[in-house]
């Protein structure tokens, strides 16, 4: 049997989320708002770090400011999702063109959107759904390799399926008449 990809058995983090904001009052406050929380925090002051960072490390979730000198927040999340597809992306904003980060968010480039001063409670909840939805996307992935990987295994378990089925069913004839229509109920 296959084991489960490192990256879900070994980190004590539950996930790595890099922080980008050119404000260093705002990356401190997010920093203290998850100090001691279970996720490892890498910060940039904008998103030329921010990309060097991604392409150094394995980032789980990006929380950028949206009005950022040079670039965007909404930009630099498209440059993400473009290379790093895998990274749930969060954009946080004082103030903000909501058409534009509702068609952003419905278009799929953003998970969420989160309204400075952020709340701590709110920023803990996302942050945990978006890991829940990570952990969730690797699962998935895993099976898929391991399905892909033994072509076997489909079958034996589509066999078991029809065994327990048949089983079920001869249990269910065994049953009186009466036991069995309340087991349909």
């Amino acid at each position: 049997m296959l084991s489960r990809p490192m990256d879900m058995e070994t980190s004590p983090f539950r996930a790595t989320v890099l922080i980008v904001d050119d404000e260093e009052d705002v990356r401190n406050s997010l920093g203290h708002a998850l100090w001691k929380s279970d996720y490892r925090l890498c910060f940039a002051a904008g998103s030329v770090a921010a990309l060097r960072t991604l392409g150094e490390e394995q980032v789980d979730v990006v929380i950028s400011d949206n009005a950022m000198p040079g670039m965007s927040g909404l930009e630099f999340l498209k440059i993400v999702r473009d290379r790093y597809p895998q990274v749930v992306r969060i954009i946080l904003s004082g103030h903000a063109d909501m058409t534009t980060l509702l068609d952003a968010i419905n278009q799929g480039e953003l998970y969420r959107f989160l309204l400075k001063p952020c709340d701590r409670d709110e920023l803990l909840v996302t942050l945990h759904l978006a890991c829940e939805r990570l952990e969730l996307e690797r699962e998935n992935r895993y099976l898929l390799s391991l399905i892909r990987s033994h072509p076997d295994l489909v079958q034996q378990l589509e066999e078991e399926e029809i065994r327990r089925r048949a089983s079920a069913r001869a249990v269910t004839a065994l049953l009186p008449l009466e036991k069995q229509g309340s087991a349909h109920r």
